[in-house]
């Protein structure tokens, strides 16, 4: 089965503002209107090019390694004991470890069309910032990566793996010194090089067209995801699951079952220290309308508008806002958002490791954390795809300090 790296022209697009019902659209300095619409209407091109669709998808799958498998996670479903069947759709096995490089390579070869030798990323887990500096290695791209102080400290290795692919990281200490405000510091570049410089965006937030674009490239996690269950059950699932921090690997997977309204979405936040405590990361569950990096969506907010530092063990759910499509399934009622506590998480981490030999990142852990109760919630015989986005080679220093 050859990747398919782009949705068809008849998959559901925001309108022409580049909103989803209220959320979304582009709030931003004037200075980077012309860049959007650049980057928009190259973008639409190379979704029309078929030579370009060829070679991303020629990338995703000699280079990256798609498509990924859908594994039947057959003891893990036996510990939960719900007679349910649940399958985990393997982007830990791409190269760089997780789901970022499918963006990353569709953004790069749209750098090399707009002619621009310099891309720059934020990152929080490190994945973004590793898949951005792979990709500009590869391309011959110069690289920039911000990241929060705070993120340099507990994602070592990913900082190590950046600078030996070429890249710069470059220290964010303002704020709490995590996602959003390496967020911050990107986007001041932007505004400062947009000459010569394309922004990376990882997630399916900021202004638009950015929350399309990565849902986009997203895409072929859930459109593989259909093609394989299908195959492995003859049927489509009851339920699709993923951890949601900005969201682009739970968006990549919803989007392509969208339409499947038997098909129940359940996105897991970061609840970090208890949503008692004000100390997390859901934005979603938690969090108000308001606008941050570009777009209008759910945030973390006080009563002035000001945004909330958050917080979660996992450095790439650490944010305070969620991508517009996300609010959008909220309000509607198409997915359904819920939150799990660090401890969950590392509960979670362990569940899998221990019952099929696989370190998840600390982000999908969250969603592994929600099966017990999820579980509970299926009639017998359910069906289940959970998004594995990422592996944990990363945190095993923090989940080591965390279970000593």
């Amino acid at each position: 089965m050859s990747a398919q790296s782009l949705p068809d022209s008849r998959s559901r697009l925001p309108d022409r503002q580049g909103r989803f019902g209220p959320f979304g659209g582009q709030f931003v300095p004037e200075t980077l209107m012309a860049a959007l619409a650049e980057l928009e209407g190259v973008y639409r091109k190379a979704h029309r090019d078929r030579s370009f669709r060829r070679e991303l998808d020629a990338y995703l799958q000699d280079y990256a390694g798609r498509p990924t498998p859908l594994y039947y996670a057959r003891r893990l479903s036996e510990r939960l004991g719900c007679r349910i069947r649940i399958y985990l759709k393997r982007e830990d096995l791409l190269h760089t470890g997780a789901h970022k490089i499918n963006n990353t390579l569709g953004q790069g070869l749209l750098c090399r069309k707009m002619g621009k030798p310099r891309v720059i990323a934020e990152t929080g887990a490190g994945q973004h910032g590793v898949a951005t500096a792979t990709v500009a290695a590869l391309l011959g791209l110069k690289c920039d990566v911000y990241m929060g102080q705070t993120d340099m400290v507990r994602q070592r290795l990913n900082v190590f793996r950046m600078r030996m692919l070429g890249g710069r990281v470059i220290p964010v200490t303002s704020g709490s010194k995590t996602l959003k405000d390496a967020c911050n510091e990107a986007i001041r570049d932007w505004v400062t090089n947009v000459r010569d410089t394309h922004y990376i965006l990882g997630s399916v937030v900021g202004p638009h067209p950015y929350p399309m674009m990565v849902r986009d490239f997203q895409s072929v996690i859930g459109q593989e995801a259909r093609v394989q269950i299908r195959q492995a059950t003859g049927r489509l699932p009851d339920c699709v699951i993923a951890c949601v921090g900005g969201g682009s690997n739970a968006m990549g997977t919803f989007h392509p079952f969208y339409r499947d309204r038997s098909v129940r979405f359940v996105g897991v936040e970061a609840a970090g220290a208890g949503l008692a405590t004000g100390r997390h990361a859901a934005t979603l569950v938690r969090g108000t309308v308001g606008v941050l990096h570009g777009s209008k969506s759910f945030l973390l907010q006080d009563r002035n508008g000001q945004v909330i530092e958050t917080h979660s063990i996992s450095a790439g759910l650490d944010y305070p806002g969620v991508g517009p499509e996300h609010a959008f399934y909220k309000k509607s009622g198409r997915a359904e958002y819920v939150a799990v506590t660090d401890q969950e998480a590392l509960q979670g981490f362990r569940l899998l490791a221990e019952t099929e030999g696989i370190l998840p990142a600390l982000e999908p852990a969250h969603a592994i954390a929600y099966l017990p109760k999820l579980c509970k919630r299926l009639k017998a015989g359910s069906i289940v795809i959970l998004c594995l986005s990422g592996r944990g080679d990363k945190d095993v220093e923090t989940v080591a300090e965390q279970l000593q």
